[in-house]
């Protein structure tokens, strides 16, 4: 989920929009390949909301439920997917995307990078709401503000199998340490350089790594290597839902040391000045969603092969949700 990629700086991205038109991916609601604003009438409780979202699983089923509840509350919801952050963050500064799905630390940074500078001191931390509010006080100077943050997150965790696991007694980071032995970890290409990865392994739970496999983050590659024995820890996501069914357990993190990831939604603060019944909305689903309710989503999907759209709905349904 977290990307520790350096993007461009917003203000020269939010430039280049002025001069040309921002193109993306087509949307699956279909229509225009370009970011248009939405139409919501100042009144609530109608018109278009333009609802911008990563093109992955996880945050395709998120930017669906939206759709499905501010469908509910009577708007016109168009699905607008990107390959990554910083092509919707501009149009979302600008107006012409309303609402995005997002991750509070990593929102959070990438805000603070850009207004601060690549090597700005961190703001985020694992307290879900302190993150938060430092979210809301970066977003302000660009026109957007988070809403309620859900208890679901899909944030950076370490997995072993099931069998070691088991064999080992091991449930938690401090008990991997505690083992006193160097381990072969498969994670994201930059890890060993991040403090929330192998630095923060050595220093937090004083976890060795004795060969380090560049993987990636949560990926096919790093979780066949975990289940081949090729290496004894890989760097996933806390709601990876291919887990269980793979064997792979993700051991927690007991010293509370990953910087909070709680999914939560952030709107251009214009619309929703002009439609405050979409945070209504938006915030019943952030009341009842759970980190296992997402891991169940994504399995849903990426495991059982079904559709995104019916997925969300059926939960937002389960829910009582929608009418």
């Amino acid at each position: 989920m977290q990307s520790s990629d350096r993007n461009p700086s917003l203000r020269r991205v939010l430039a280049a929009a002025a001069i040309a038109p921002l193109v993306l991916l087509t949307s699956c609601g279909g229509g225009s390949d370009t970011l248009e604003g939405g139409s919501g009438d100042g009144s609530g409780g109608g018109g278009e909301v333009v609802i911008a979202h990563q093109a992955y699983t996880e945050m395709e089923i998120m930017a669906e439920m939206y759709a499905g509840l501010l469908e509910d509350a009577g708007y016109t919801p168009k699905l607008q997917p990107v390959d990554t952050r910083d092509l919707y963050v501009p149009p979302l500064s600008s107006g012409k995307v309303d609402v995005v799905p997002e991750y509070a630390s990593s929102m959070t940074e990438f805000l603070n990078r850009d207004a601060n500078g690549a090597e700005a001191e961190l703001v985020a931390s694992p307290d879900v709401q302190e993150t938060v509010a430092q979210l809301e006080e970066l977003g302000a100077d660009y026109g957007v503000e988070p809403l309620e943050p859900a208890e679901a997150e899909d944030a950076n965790a370490y997995a072993v199998t099931q069998e070691f696991s088991e064999q080992n007694d091991v449930t938690t980071l401090s008990d991997l340490g505690e083992l006193d032995e160097p381990v072969a970890l498969a994670a994201a290409s930059d890890c060993p350089e991040r403090p929330d990865c192998q630095q923060g392994l050595k220093s937090v739970y004083g976890i060795e790594v004795s060969s380090f496999e560049p993987l990636g983050f949560g990926t096919v590659q790093t979780k066949e290597a975990l289940e081949s024995g090729e290496v004894d820890l890989g760097q996933v996501g806390t709601s990876d839902g291919s887990l269980e069914s793979l064997g792979l357990v993700v051991l927690e993190d007991d010293q509370n040391w990953q910087n909070a990831e709680n999914l939560v939604p952030v709107v251009n603060s214009d619309f929703l000045q002009q439609n405050p019944d979409v945070a209504d909305a938006l915030n019943e689903l952030s009341d009842v969603l759970t980190t296992e309710d997402l891991k169940s989503l994504n399995a849903q999907v990426d495991v059982d092969r079904m559709l995104a759209e019916d997925v969300a709905q059926s939960y937002l349904q389960e829910n009582d949700l929608v009418g």
